[in-house]
């Protein structure tokens, strides 16, 4: 009897544990999915803006047709690849690689700035430019909020015992966000044209 009870008491503990562990498993992807949809608030934040500084750069610098072309060629591409709410990880590479797209072509616009002074000295400009570098460093952010998600959710995959619960569930492996590989390469720095002054 007294075997009985404490064969009883250790399955109620097993069973104590799985559903903790489990609960856990399922808050930690929960909070990943939770920091992703935070990316797609901004990315879409970002997408309602674009129009608005490609009309305003159209109105004083007619002849970049091509650089707005691309903005505007991007932006509906990530409008239609944000679109789906569950996306998969090749879903979420492909949504970052045209975000990062889009954020160059971006810069070159502000560049654009400096070639016009009217649009440089616009108010409306001026206002969309930091509306945009505010998405754009919320943007970034979220990703480093997406990828601490990650990391958590990934070592409870990877923890004793978690992993047990994990291994006889379907939690899988979530994917980091990457760094462009452009943007890990050190930058040229040339004084040359400085030495001539």
């Amino acid at each position: 009897m007294t075997v009985g009870i404490i064969i009883a008491v250790i399955v109620v503990i097993l069973i104590g544990l799985f559903i903790i562990l489990y609960n856990n498993l399922v808050k930690a992807r929960t909070y990943t999915q939770e920091s992703w949809s935070q990316i797609n608030v901004q990315l879409k934040r970002r997408n309602d803006l674009i129009p608005n500084l490609v009309s305003t750069v159209q109105g004083y610098a007619s002849y970049e047709k091509s650089t707005l072309s691309k903005v505007v060629e991007l932006r509906n591409q990530l409008v239609s690849v944000t679109d789906n709410p569950q996306a998969s990880a090749t879903d979420r590479a492909q949504t970052m690689a045209l975000s990062d797209q889009l954020s160059s072509q971006l810069k070159s616009v502000f560049a654009l700035s400096e070639s016009y002074p009217d649009l440089k000295a616009s108010a409306e400009f001026t206002k969309l430019m930091e509306e945009l570098t505010n998405t754009e460093n919320k943007i970034a952010y979220s990703r480093q909020l997406y990828n601490s998600s990650v990391a958590s959710y990934n070592m409870k995959l990877q923890t004793f015992p978690s992993n047990l619960v994990a291994s006889m569930t379907s939690f899988k492996e979530a994917t980091y966000l990457q760094v462009p590989e452009e943007e890990t390469k050190t930058p040229d720095v040339s004084f040359k044209k400085y030495e001539d002054l």
